[in-house]
């Protein structure tokens, strides 16, 4: 008998057990009354960034933050976390398999005179790129551009030219800032392509163009000075 009524509360047990298993699993799929995880309890894929229509319309218990979005299935990271190319600019640069690709590449950069940066906002990239030329390239070129940085002095390292006695352009310091040159690396894995662009511009606009701009501005004082002789002498000779 107490063996019949032992049998009688396990097979009690386990049909309650079985019953509330079976209702907590159960229910109606397409209105539950609560949804902890959405997004795996109604699956969706959605290409990263992309306008979405609300995949969550049909249920009245849930409304995913994107709808508040404006649409969109993802945010923009946080500034500083995750690397953006925000100047829209795309490199089509590919690196150079051998020394010939090289030097190809480095002379056609030669030509590129400009930067493809918005000249509107030219006073900000400069200070920018001056920013990040002091921290990344000074060490060795030096702050003012003249090869004697603190690695040169120390006696560690030498051949550093000055950036006035040498044919650069901003394409050409961009080219060299991706690829290398001689003993120098790529810094194309410290900077990303416009801050390399902002560099360049900093570079030449602050090292080169003064330079290149000071012999033509040599030559109209020398002809005022010579066209001055005739005048004094005339004048003198008046007397």
């Amino acid at each position: 008998m107490l063996k019949m009524k032992n049998s009688i509360l396990k097979i009690t047990a386990i049909f309650g057990l079985t019953t509330v298993l079976l209702n907590s699993c159960g229910g109606p799929k397409d209105n539950p009354p609560l949804v902890y995880f959405p997004d795996m309890y109604f699956p969706v894929a959605y290409d990263p960034l992309m306008k979405a229509k609300d995949a969550y319309s049909d249920h009245e218990n849930e409304i995913p933050a994107f709808v508040a979005n404006g649409g969109a299935t993802g945010l923009s990271p946080v500034v500083g976390s995750v690397p953006q190319n925000r100047d829209g600019i795309v490199s089509e640069e590919t690196l150079p398999k051998n020394m010939d690709e090289y030097n190809a590449g480095y002379d056609a950069a030669k030509a590129v005179t400009a930067s493809p940066l918005k000249a509107e906002n030219l006073e900000k990239d400069l200070a920018r790129g001056k920013s990040l030329y002091d921290k990344t390239c000074s060490a060795c070129h030096g702050t003012g551009g003249d090869g004697q940085g603190p690695i040169v002095l120390s006696g560690a390292y030498s051949g550093v030219p000055k950036y006035a006695d040498r044919e650069i352009t901003i394409g050409s310091i961009h080219y060299v800032l991706t690829n290398g040159r001689n003993a120098m690396g790529s810094y194309a894995g410290q900077l990303n392509v416009g801050d390399r662009w902002r560099v360049a511009l900093y570079v030449y606009n602050t090292f080169k163009a003064p330079t290149a701009n000071a012999t033509p501005a040599a030559a109209p004082a020398t002809t005022e000075t010579t066209s001055a002789a005739p005048a004094t002498e005339a004048k003198t000779n008046a007397k």
